[in-house]
């Protein structure tokens, strides 16, 4: 009786495995791969000898070599991987930097941890205040066309009060088209006008962000400032809401003793409009340099939606009605933390930086 040439093959699997598990390195296994399952090794010298075999003896054989075959480059594949994920993380060891430390000279100079600018974390601050008051957070471009900037903000070209904004012109298209952002007022149309599209009316939200104007920096202004915008369309909102609104958040920002006031105001984008003013945190009330003697320190502006901004991003006034407000948020990390001149945020000052860590 003939000895089947697939005797040893639990045997000679083992023998495989074992061999696969102990390669320790990617280049030992691919060295090795053409012994294992390639034309040299054992499992393909099986394979030909399989024709000596009556037809059906060597229909159970070839599935057993077949089995055996997958077993094998099973178990060499998942070494493969795990020899590929120990390469990378010793790689990545090899190439860890360990920056605690700079050595100068033979002195090892500690290096301190870097945190967020008292800006970031002042608006996530505000963020939080108004989500707490059940609104959004959203965002929107610091490049715009002059249409979202000043046209749909009910601002036509050649408008008065275009002088009241100091605007930074970007040389991309027709003259005159396409600005950094005087305000986060723009984000407002962007959101409105998704909001008609997706039927997503009303709106509650809050944005955001960096702004540009031409101003000459000084105690209280910079020309790369901050702003948060606010938003609500809805139905049957009043002006009384909007001193709600106001009021509500002066105080949970900073805190009981700090009031606000609303002054009328002009603004072309709210009917009417206010001026939004806080008692200035650095006198009390008193009167100081940084609030011009007043006792007070204007935050931003505010107002009753226009039925001409409305109109613009297809809102029907006669069923919604709403109000927007803005203010600094570098004003507000002034006065939160009595900052006496807001130059003081760009300047870099390691002293001043690291009050707040």
């Amino acid at each position: 009786m003939t000895t089947s040439p697939l005797a040893q093959l639990a045997e000679q699997t083992d023998e495989l495995l074992a061999t696969i598990a102990a390669f320790e390195s990617l280049d030992a296994l691919r060295d090795a791969e053409p012994f294992v399952v390639g034309k040299r090794s054992i499992l393909s010298t099986l394979q030909k000898s399989l024709g000596a075999l009556e037809p059906e003896a060597r229909r159970d054989a070839g599935a057993q070599l077949q089995g055996a075959r997958r077993t094998v480059e099973t178990a060499l594949e998942a070494r493969r991987h795990e020899l590929a994920r120990a390469a990378r993380a010793q790689a990545l060891e090899a190439d860890r930097l360990d920056l605690g430390d700079v050595v100068v000279g033979a002195v090892s100079v500690p290096i301190g941890v870097g945190h967020s600018s008292l800006v970031a974390s002042t608006q996530r601050q505000l963020e939080d205040v108004f989500v707490a008051m059940g609104f959004t957070v959203s965002d929107g471009p610091e490049v715009e066309s002059d249409w979202y900037n000043f046209e749909a903000l009910n601002i036509p070209p050649a408008h008065p009060a275009r002088g009241l904004w100091d605007t930074f012109y970007v040389e991309l298209g027709e003259p005159e088209t396409v600005v950094l952002r005087t305000h986060t007022s723009p984000t407002q149309i962007h959101l409105m006008e998704n909001a008609v599209a997706t039927n997503a009316l009303p709106v509650h939200s809050v944005m955001p962000g960096r702004c540009y104007r031409r101003d000459t920096p000084d105690a209280r202004h910079l020309a790369t400032f901050h702003q948060i915008e606010g938003l609500v369309v809805d139905r049957g909102i009043t002006f009384a809401d909007l001193a709600g609104v106001i009021e509500t958040f002066t105080r949970a920002y900073f805190g009981p003793d700090v009031e606000s006031r609303l002054r009328p105001a002009y603004f072309p984008f709210t009917e009417p409009s206010a001026e939004f003013e806080v008692t200035c945190t650095i006198c009390r009330g008193e009167g100081c340099r940084t609030c011009s003697n007043t006792g007070w320190i204007e935050l931003g502006g505010c107002g009753m939606l226009d039925p001409a901004v409305l109109e613009a991003v297809g809102i029907d006034g006669d069923e919604w009605s709403g109000f927007a407000f803005g203010f600094g948020i570098d004003r507000c990390a002034q006065m939160r933390h009595q900052i006496a001149d807001m130059r003081a945020l760009i300047e870099n000052d390691v002293r001043f930086l690291r009050q707040f860590s």
